[in-house]
């Protein structure tokens, strides 16, 4: 499995500190922030940050999920960096946040793992 390593932290990390840290494209550009991360109760596992893009206010807001082990810690930043171009992340698939935990949370997991060929952790 193609785990990234978190650089930049410890292994273990409160959500509260995770949820609104800045998230940037591979070229540097700010695409969001995490706005919550969620969890599988079975496995006691992050399934999926979930990631704010666009909007003012939350209105017009769109929500990513984007595979956990893909965010990478950047100190010069204090937010972390995504592997993808903009353009990756433009067209990746979108959800409400009510639709993000819809299947329990395995419909918008999959496809996100998918679609950022990020091999599955489960």
């Amino acid at each position: 499995m193609n785990m990234h390593t978190p650089s930049g932290h410890t292994n273990a990390i409160t959500a509260s500190k995770v949820i609104g840290t800045t998230v940037y494209n591979t070229a540097g550009d700010r695409i969001g922030s995490i706005e919550d991360v969620m969890l599988e109760k079975m496995s006691n596992g992050i399934m999926f940050a979930v990631i704010g893009f666009g909007g003012f206010l939350g209105i017009g807001e769109k929500y990513h999920a984007i595979p956990w082990s893909s965010l990478d810690y950047d100190e010069d930043k204090e937010g972390y960096v995504v592997p993808f171009t903009k353009a990756q992340l433009e067209a990746a698939p979108s959800y409400s946040i009510n639709d993000l935990t819809k299947g329990d949370g395995t419909i918008a997991r999959d496809a996100s793992y998918s679609y950022y060929n990020v091999d599955p952790y489960w």
